[in-house]
């Protein structure tokens, strides 16, 4: 069966046309991304399953007087449904713009990260004759153009596209739908086969310490502006270890506040420092035009936001009493980029052949969300070594790993003691091709490297906010962090592992996965 497409035509094309406006928001981002040569006077979409089309004229939707006077395909269905398909469309083609949209193509524009999302998007497009513009910068003078004529919406934003014909392949779309399915796959199927990790309320539950939250601020050179903490430390009871957590992209401390909590009530004190160049301030700047998208250098800046913040711990600049904690041998968490962020503290080094052997390859059935950003990362995976030796374990959860680093076992053997985490629903960074692909090809198992999936976690939902408990990974975190910080561990008279039972959840089933994943 063909998929339909959805075609956008300059007047005068004789091809058949198309429907379902609802579509037309995709389209005027994407069309956005050609520069061809005349304005935009109608939309196609083409159904060839049906053999025939559907066409839509923009000038019908000025108003509903002029779509009643029109000829198209749109002002016929509109007669036969005494016009509640043509109320729809236009307050949909008439709706004003978002009013930081051009804050953000501006702003953005010539930035790695906003160039990859545009060329991802520009596979949905086949343009005639004219060449992909991943700057934005059409998409931006055809907002301004919009503006400046007094019609700042959709249909204002669109009649300001040059264009003879593009046409969008909303199959596309199912493609990219299959090859989710199937880089989900196999973490779905593991834990439909293996047993589910019990529930222990000592892992659980809250343990028996009151605990305080503060925020400090650590200078470092590398930064323009101080970094900021936020403290999450017991009243009472202290283990005296630590535990720092890295959060992901466009997010904040806020959404790992639980986990926090939930080790600071068992005797952590933990560290959620906030990554300025890509935190959810960086978000609201970009959105107004003041910044740019992260940059590749963030790749770099994240793992030493850490090192100066455990050098400012260290040195007591951080929390006055620090010579009551183990400072030289800490853990580390993090979540999405965060993930990332911990895996090359822990010693991996983030390396381009991947990178630049997979980039341009659209159609690789590894390909996911995820790909965005790490190829727009390409310039600063250049082997470094950001590893820090007070790092003693990580615990990554939906890291962004497949293309990054090289994974292989004589590498895996030279990291710090590693669990991943990934979630079987993840959407944006599925754990076929970023967590079980990796950990075989290092051979992860065999360095005591572990690997939890969550049946029906996604990337967001097994973060655990501020006041939350721990969520469904607290017993998880708690477990791993208890056997491989305990002094024993640390020196390495005991070997540390994950115990085989407890720290599971019942809402998103965990299942250590790690005995499938030998090569």
């Amino acid at each position: 069966m063909t998929a339909p497409s959805f075609s956008v035509r300059r007047a005068g094309s004789r091809r058949s046309p198309a429907r379902w406006a609802c579509r037309l928001l995709l389209a005027s981002g994407l069309v956005g991304l050609v520069a061809p040569a005349r304005a935009l006077e109608a939309l196609e979409i083409e159904l060839p399953v049906f053999g025939t089309g559907f066409r839509i004229e923009l000038g019908e939707l000025e108003s509903p007087e002029q779509l009643i006077a029109g000829t198209s395909d749109l002002a016929e269905l509109d007669r036969a449904t005494d016009g509640r398909v043509g109320r729809q469309l236009l307050t949909l083609f008439n709706a004003p713009l978002p009013a930081d949209l051009t804050s953000v193509v501006e702003g953005s524009s010539g930035q790695p990260l906003f160039e990859q999302a545009l060329m991802g998007l520009s596979q949905l497009v086949d343009v005639e004759g004219v060449e992909v513009d991943t700057s934005g910068r059409v998409l931006a003078e055809a907002i301004q153009t919009a503006k400046a004529a007094g019609q700042p919406t959709l249909l204002g934003m669109l009649r300001a596209l040059p264009g003879s014909t593009a046409t969008i392949n909303l199959g596309r779309t199912a493609v990219v739908a299959r090859r989710l399915r199937r880089n989900q796959r196999e973490g779905r199927r593991l834990v439909a086969s293996l047993p589910a990790a019990t529930v222990a309320p000592s892992l659980k539950e809250p343990g028996p310490n009151t605990w305080e939250r503060s925020r400090a601020e650590v200078t470092a050179a590398h930064r323009p502006e101080p970094i900021s903490v936020e403290v999450v430390r017991p009243l009472q009871g202290s283990n005296r270890r630590v535990v720092v957590i890295s959060h992901g992209l466009w997010d904040s401390p806020a959404s790992f506040g639980g986990w926090a909590e939930h080790l600071a009530s068992h005797g952590f004190t933990v560290l959620l420092p906030e990554h300025q160049g890509s935190d959810k301030k960086q978000q609201s700047a970009m959105r107004s035009g003041t910044l740019p998208p992260p940059t590749p250098e963030e790749l770099r800046l994240r793992p030493i936001d850490v090192s100066r913040v455990l050098d400012a711990l260290s040195s007591g600049a951080l929390i006055g009493d620090s010579g009551a904690l183990t400072t030289d041998a800490v853990g580390v968490i993090g979540h999405s980029w965060g993930g990332t962020t911990v895996i090359q503290l822990a010693g991996a080094e983030a390396r381009d052949p991947r990178l630049v052997e997979l980039c341009d390859d659209y159609n690789h059935p590894s390909r996911n969300l995820s790909w965005f950003l790490q190829c727009s990362l390409l310039s600063s995976a250049d082997g470094t070594s950001l590893a820090d030796p007070r790092v003693k374990t990580v615990i990554a959860v939906s890291p962004v790993v497949g293309l990054l680093f090289d994974p292989t076992p004589d590498r895996g053997a030279q990291l710090a003691p590693m669990l991943l985490t990934s979630g079987t629903a993840d959407w944006v960074v599925p754990s076929g091709p970023e967590a079980l692909t990796p950990f075989r090809r290092a051979d992860a198992a065999a360095n005591g490297h572990r690997l939890v999936l969550a049946d029906g976690g996604d990337h967001f939902n097994l973060r655990a906010p501020d006041g939350s408990g721990g969520g469904a990974l607290g017993g998880l975190i708690l477990a791993w962090m208890e056997a491989q910080l305990a002094p024993a561990a640390v020196d390495g008279s005991v070997p540390a592992t994950l115990p085989p039972q407890g720290w599971g959840d019942v809402r998103y089933p965990l299942v250590d996965v790690t005995s499938e994943t030998r090569p």
